[in-house]
């Protein structure tokens, strides 16, 4: 019988949404010198057999055209044994794979992360994906693929809060980045959630109903020892302060945060929060600051408070002890005259900033991945 949970697999990626098509299936990826193989699913009565030629790609992307794939479960054997496979999955020379655009049973997704443990792939997308029913639990622990990136993008569970423990078992516990964008749910069921010993960064960008009340569900006390990068951007955070105090309820003790693209707000009186002592980056740009916020830490390399509203130069007794300062973008230092109808709302933007693709809609999650590499 042939190695349908294979095809299945080759049948859900695509590139991302922001990323167009190519003309051609697959094309030479010149950044990482490998093969990269996009496979489109979206017709009515798609070729399955196409997903073929992505069997040789190192990263493959296939889009499942928003159907259902309870079919698969008809066809699919969930309780056989994956070592029929074994040989097939441990050949494909997949490192990067991205699953999108689908209706997905949790059993079957079960079944491929168990495959996907013969695999080579590092990289895990899952994008525009509903999940229904349960995740049944492993016979074995971490089963499924030793991933060094997880990310996730409008994926939506039944499972509602449980659904990171109960993905958490088939993975191998040396995951180091996790992203978790425009989630209906980041409630999680803490006390279901194992430790992530080995992650270092953590994104929960995107997620504009998360603010400081949602942010102490999802940062589970005690969950992420290794935490180094913490991306809050879009967030509905309103306070450095709830923001610090949920740090120190959950143990985290990054040493970059990114706080931009919140509407973050002066707290007049507010009690002092202290800081982790391991904090090196704070991020505070496209925050509408119209001065510098109070409580902030009181030494750090790196502080970024560009693209806000400050209509004077910060004083140095409002700043920490910092190495690096960024105030780009602030109407103190734009050198030509204010038209207010040149202004996106008369928001007092300086047009550099404006015109930046960051200052409005998504904050751009590879942004922080790639400061992530240059800053370890």
């Amino acid at each position: 019988m042939a190695c349908v949970p294979c095809l299945l697999l080759l049948s859900l990626l695509r590139a991302s949404a922001a990323s167009p098509l190519p003309e051609e299936p697959c094309e030479l990826d010149d950044e990482v010198e490998a093969i990269r193989c996009t496979c489109n699913f979206s017709d009515p009565k798609p070729d399955w057999s196409s997903a073929l030629q992505c069997l040789s790609a190192v990263q493959v992307e296939l889009h499942g055209g928003g159907r259902s794939l309870e079919e698969f479960l008809k066809r699919v054997d969930l309780d056989a044994k994956p070592q029929q496979y074994v040989d097939v999955v441990k050949s494909l020379p997949w490192q990067r794979l991205t699953v999108a655009a689908a209706r997905v049973p949790a059993p079957l997704l079960a079944s491929a992360l168990q495959m996907l443990g013969y695999s080579r792939l590092r990289e895990l997308t899952l994008q525009d994906l509903e999940v229904t029913g349960t995740t049944p639990t492993p016979l074995l622990e971490a089963s499924g693929p030793d991933l060094h990136s997880l990310h996730l993008r409008n994926v939506t569970w039944a499972a509602r809060g449980a659904w990171l423990a109960e993905l958490q078992p088939w993975l191998k516990p040396g995951l180091q980045v996790l992203t978790i964008i425009q989630a209906r749910s980041l409630a999680f069921s803490c006390e279901q959630v194992r430790p992530f010993p080995a992650l270092t960064t953590l994104d929960l960008s995107d997620n504009p109903g998360l603010g400081e009340s949602g942010l102490n569900l999802a940062l589970c006390p005690h969950k992420f020892p290794a935490l180094q990068v913490l991306a809050l951007r879009n967030a509905g955070l309103e306070t450095l302060l709830g923001v610090c105090a949920a740090l120190a309820t959950a143990g985290v003790r990054p040493r970059q945060l990114d706080l931009s693209h919140n509407s973050l707000r002066a707290e007049p009186g507010a009690p002092k929060c202290v800081w982790p002592s391991e904090l090196l980056s704070l991020n505070l740009s496209f925050a509408g600051l119209e001065e510098v916020p109070k409580g902030l830490p009181a030494k750090l390399s790196v502080l970024d408070l560009s693209c806000n509203r400050l209509n004077r130069a910060p004083r140095s007794d409002e700043l920490p002890k910092v190495s690096n300062l960024s105030l780009d973008g602030n109407p103190f230092l734009d050198s030509e005259p204010s038209n207010p109808e040149e202004n996106i709302g008369n928001s007092g933007m300086v047009p550099i900033c404006a015109s930046s693709s960051l200052a409005v809609g998504m904050s751009g999650t590879v942004a922080l991945l790639q400061g992530a590499r240059g800053f370890a």
